[in-house]
C-alpha cells in the first residue's frame, strides 16, 4: 500500500517553457520548483549555449534574459550544434524561437529523438518562410534551421499537440503581422498562459489562438506548479493497491492536464481536489486518493485524449484492475512518443496476464484481472517504466524492469519516493 503525505516535483511542460521565455525576456527571471530532470536540463543547456546565462541553485533557476532578438552563437561557430537529448518538447518549441533569430543551428537528440517526426513543426515554420532543411525532407533529426525574417499565418493544427501550437506560437512573435492558429480540439495552454504574463499579445477565440508580433517580452519570477502527469503514478498506485491513502500537495490542474482526474471519476475512482487556488496564472491544488476496490471500466476517446495522452499509460495498469471492458481509441500520437506506446503496453501487460487487445489507435482492456511478474521491455521510456513500477504494487510476483535510468528524465527520486509512501 501506499501512505503519506508529499510535496510533487515541478511540473515537466511548465519547466521547459519557463527557461525558455525567460531567455528571450528582457531582464532578470527567477524560477522556483524547477524541474531538474535530464529534459528539463537539455532545454538549459541549449539555452546556454546561445549566450544565456543561467544559474542553478536548489530548486531554484536564475535566467538573464537575452531579450526577443538576443540569442546569438560563438562569434567562432558558423553552425552552432544544439543537442536535446531524449526531450521532444525542447526540440519542438525551440524551433519556433530559432526560426525568428538571425542565425544557423542544427538539432540533434538522443536514438528515440531521431525516430520522433518534426515535420508537422518544419512544415508550418517553412510555410512561414524559415530556412529548414534536414534527415527525410526535416522529418528527423539532425534537423538545420537557418533564422530570420517570418510571415504570418493562420495555420489549421492537423493533430492537436501542445508543441506544435506552441512552436508556431513562439515563431509568430517575430512574424511580419497576426497569426491564427486554429486546433480542432483544445491542446494543453501552458504557452499561452505563461507568454501572456511575459508580455505577448495572445488572444483566444474558441479554439483559436490569435497572436500579433511583439518587440520585447519583459521578466518575470515564476513558480512551477506540481506535474500532474508524474502524480499520475501515484495516484494509480494509491487506487489500486489495498489501503492506501495519499495526499499530494501543490498539483498544477491545468483543465486542459485534468483528464486523467475526470477518467478516475467516471470509473469510480476515490479522489479528491483539496484548497484550489491560482498561482501564476495555473490553477494549483492538493489531490487526496484512497484505495477504490469498486473501480469499474470507462471509454476514452478523442474528447479527451488530448487531455491525458501522457498518462494513458498508466491509466491502461488501472483499467487492469476496474469492473468491465475498457476502450482506449483515437490515441494515435502514442505511436510517436519515446516508444510505440500502444504496443509496448499492450505487449507487456499481456506478460503480464491482463485481457488485453491492441487497436490501430489504442486498446482494449478487460478486467478484473489478477497481474503476475515478468521482465519489462521499456525502450528507455520513462513513463513505461514507471506505469510497470506501479503494476508491481499489485502483481503476484516481482516485476522487473529492464530499464531504470529513464525514469531520471522527468522524475529524478521517483523510486526513494515511492519507497517512503510504501508501508
Amino acid at each position: 500500500m501506499l501512505r503519506g503525505t508529499f510535496e510533487l516535483i515541478g511540473d515537466k511542460s511548465i519547466s521547459h517553457r519557463s527557461i525558455m521565455f525567460s531567455a528571450i525576456s528582457k531582464g532578470n527571471n527567477k524560477v522556483s520548483n524547477f524541474l531538474m530532470g535530464q529534459d528539463c536540463l537539455s532545454t538549459v543547456s541549449c539555452f546556454r549555449k546561445m549566450g544565456v546565462d543561467i544559474e542553478i541553485a536548489g530548486k531554484d533557476v536564475f535566467i538573464t534574459g537575452k531579450g526577443l532578438r538576443g540569442l546569438k552563437t560563438n562569434d567562432n561557430i558558423d553552425n552552432l550544434l544544439l543537442d536535446v537529448g531524449n526531450s521532444g518538447t525542447t526540440i519542438r518549441l525551440i524551433m519556433g524561437i530559432l526560426a525568428g533569430n538571425d542565425f544557423e543551428s542544427t538539432l540533434i537528440g538522443d536514438e528515440s529523438i531521431g525516430k520522433r517526426p518534426m515535420k508537422r513543426v518544419t512544415d508550418p515554420l517553412r510555410m512561414m518562410g524559415c530556412d529548414i532543411t534536414g534527415k527525410d525532407d526535416a522529418n528527423f533529426t539532425p534537423i538545420t534551421v537557418r533564422g530570420g525574417h517570418l510571415h504570418s499565418i493562420d495555420y489549421k493544427m492537423p493533430v492537436a499537440s501542445a508543441q506544435v501550437k506552441s512552436a508556431i506560437i513562439l515563431a509568430s512573435l517575430y512574424a511580419d503581422g497576426q497569426s491564427i492558429i486554429r486546433e480542432k480540439v483544445k491542446s494543453r495552454n501552458h504557452t499561452e498562459i505563461m507568454l501572456k504574463a511575459f508580455g505577448a499579445d495572445i488572444k483566444e477565440n474558441g479554439l483559436d489562438i490569435i497572436v500579433n508580433p511583439v518587440d520585447e517580452l519583459f521578466n518575470q519570477d515564476i513558480y512551477v506548479p506540481g506535474d500532474i502527469s508524474s502524480a499520475a503514478f501515484i495516484i494509480v498506485g494509491a487506487l489500486i493497491s489495498e489501503g492506501s491513502e495519499v495526499l499530494i500537495k501543490n498539483v498544477g490542474l491545468n483543465e486542459t492536464r485534468t483528464g486523467i482526474i475526470d477518467v478516475i471519476k467516471n470509473m469510480n475512482g476515490n479522489i479528491e481536489i483539496i484548497d484550489e487556488r491560482v498561482v501564476g496564472g495555473e490553477k494549483v491544488g492538493d489531490l487526496l486518493v484512497r484505495y477504490s476496490k469498486d473501480l469499474t471500466a470507462t471509454t476514452i476517446d478523442k474528447t479527451i485524449i488530448p487531455r491525458l495522452i501522457d498518462e494513458i499509460p498508466v491509466i491502461a495498469v488501472l483499467a487492469t484492475q476496474a469492473e468491465g471492458t475498457t476502450i482506449i481509441k483515437d490515441a494515435q500520437e502514442l505511436k510517436v512518443k519515446e516508444s510505440n506506446r500502444i504496443k509496448t503496453v499492450v505487449d507487456n501487460l499481456k506478460k503480464m496476464g491482463a485481457d488485453i487487445e491492441e487497436l490501430e489507435d489504442g486498446m482494449i482492456i478487460k478486467g478484473k484481472t489478477r497481474l503476475h511478474g515478468a521482465t519489462i521491455e521499456t525502450f528507455k521510456d520513462h513513463r513505461i517504466a514507471m506505469s510497470f513500477s506501479i503494476a508491481d504494487l499489485i502483481s503476484d510476483s516481482r516485476v522487473m524492469l529492464d530499464d531504470t535510468n529513464c525514469i531520471n528524465i522527468s522524475f529524478p527520486g521517483y523510486f526513494n519516493l515511492l519507497k517512503d509512501l510504501t508501508k
